[in-house]
């Protein structure tokens, strides 16, 4: 079923088309962003059942305008005079009274702009090309036609389930969660709408042996509705098997090894080692090294990589960003050359370049930056059983737990849950726990030697930028064998 388009925005949609028209009558650009997202987070474990609204959810709008010399901003989730979401002056007269509001702070921006010691990157007002349509996703279930009651039985059975998998299972939580997204974008090239929903579901088995206890967890997502609890059905029994292996898990002895790594941890290697550092904000702010090998090769003729809303179907997918562009596929690195950046508008003015469609906010109270979307790498050839047998000692490495990058040094660094040694081309039972992986990017990427033909994205994770915004995003990839160093 297609997922329906917030009646808050439609309501609100002559009010701002009213405002745009009155904006564009002074500045050589403006647009508004309109949003309303909501959802619920379900947590069912041991000895206690919650229900909270998501940390995604968001409704208000957001004013940009270009007033010649540079552009401004003005967020807001309350209109004045509005009663329970109608205006009570009229949308011509609350258009103006928001016009002129707006007016103001332009206004105020321009001064503080021209008493700045030193003047600020001149960015021209954006010239769009024309752009307009709907966009709505379909999922099998919605969560509030599937209902609170219903959703909670569901989750309490796999968690149910769970305890006559394992006699060491000590606690299990079971979690999902659904955002609906709609967003609204006008301009004086572009009329935009889209909606769709997306879900995240995590099985977390915690196992206990004598005083040892570790933690599992094992996540699904999509662009999906309550349908998601089924797929997480499928994935329990792994989740609680390897629950119980980790009470066996030794340490790594640290060094360089060949590893192999699943498309997870081969995810978390292309959001830390081509994410951040590839976003072309950070170009322009001179805080990336990976600018210094743009066209030049940073990997093995085994290695291509793509980031972009319509590059996959995941959790980070849409039809159009935060500032009315288009999702698109960008091939960030072909066949080991790196070829292409992805961008916010304003860092692509200020390179000259075409913007990517990456221009994300955290909710209409913060700044577009440029943020990643789906990243992964490309899928190859070999088989996951060639990829071991090539090995005489080192790790297949599963699931991570946090990476972090370096962009102005390119060094990325990774917690991974798990991983299970090779030794002569076979596995040897042996799992450690946890692992830390490290190295320098171009370093890991040209000794890349082998890719599968297995591919997977998740996107049960978060990406933070700038004073910790946060986004969703997606990662994934085949399995890679590379070299890198552990701890």
């Amino acid at each position: 079923m297609k997922v329906p388009h917030s009646e808050h925005l439609s309501r609100h949609r002559d009010l701002l088309l009213r405002l745009l028209r009155l904006l564009r009558e002074e500045y050589p650009y403006a647009s508004v962003l309109a949003t309303d997202s909501r959802g619920l987070r379900y947590l069912v474990q041991r000895r206690e059942t919650s229900i909270q609204e998501s940390r995604f959810g968001e409704r208000g709008f957001v004013v940009r305008v270009h007033d010649g010399s540079g552009y401004g901003e003005f967020s807001f989730n309350e209109l004045p005079g509005a009663s329970h979401g109608v205006p009570a002056e009229g949308p011509a007269a609350l258009a103006e009274a928001l016009a002129a509001e707006i007016r103001g702070r332009v206004e105020e921006l321009a001064q503080a702009r021209s008493a700045l010691p030193v003047s600020l990157r001149p960015y021209p007002a954006a010239q769009e090309e024309p752009f307009t349509g709907r966009w709505q996703g379909e999922v099998e279930e919605l969560p509030e036609q599937t209902g609170g009651a219903e959703i909670v039985r569901r989750l309490t059975e796999l968690r149910d389930r769970a305890f006559t998998l394992s006699d060491y299972l000590v606690d299990m939580r079971v979690l999902y969660e659904g955002v609906r997204v709609s967003k609204l974008f006008l301009s004086g090239a572009r009329d935009l709408e889209q909606s769709y929903l997306w879900s995240q579901g995590y099985l977390v088995p915690v196992s206990r042996r004598g005083e040892v206890t570790r933690v599992n967890h094992k996540s699904a997502s999509g662009l999906k509705g309550t349908e998601l609890i089924g797929e997480m059905a499928g994935r329990l029994p792994e989740a609680v098997k390897v629950a119980e292996e980790l009470l066996g898990a030794r340490k790594v002895e640290p060094g360089e090894y060949e590893v192999i790594l699943n498309p997870t941890v081969a995810g978390l290697v292309a959001h830390e080692s081509f994410g951040h550092g590839v976003e072309l904000d950070m170009f322009v702010k001179q805080r990336a090294k990976a600018a210094e090998y743009l066209g030049k090769p940073v990997g093995s003729p085994l290695v291509s990589l793509h980031d972009g809303a319509r590059a996959a179907e995941e959790v980070s997918s849409y039809w159009f960003d935060d500032e009315g562009t288009p999702g698109s596929d960008t091939l960030v690195i072909d066949r080991g050359v790196f070829r292409a950046g992805i961008s916010d508008q304003l860092s692509a003015f200020a390179l000259g370049l075409p913007p990517t469609g990456n221009g994300k906010r955290e909710s209409f109270e913060r700044k577009a930056y440029a943020r990643m979307t789906n990243t992964f790498f490309s899928p190859g050839s070999d088989s996951l059983e060639a990829m071991i047998a090539s090995i005489r000692h080192g790790y297949l490495l599963e699931e991570f737990t946090s990476g972090m990058e370096d962009p102005k040094n390119w060094g990325i660094q990774g917690v991974i849950l798990f991983g299970r040694e090779i030794r002569d081309g076979k596995l040897s039972g042996v799992v450690v726990s946890p692992v830390i992986i490290t190295g320098y990017v171009p370093d890991v990427l040209q000794a890349v030697s082998m890719v599968s033909a297995d591919f997977a994205l998740s996107g049960s994770g978060m990406c933070g930028k700038g004073h910790k915004e946060y986004s969703k995003t997606s990662t994934g990839g085949p399995y890679i064998k590379t070299v890198m160093r552990l701890g």
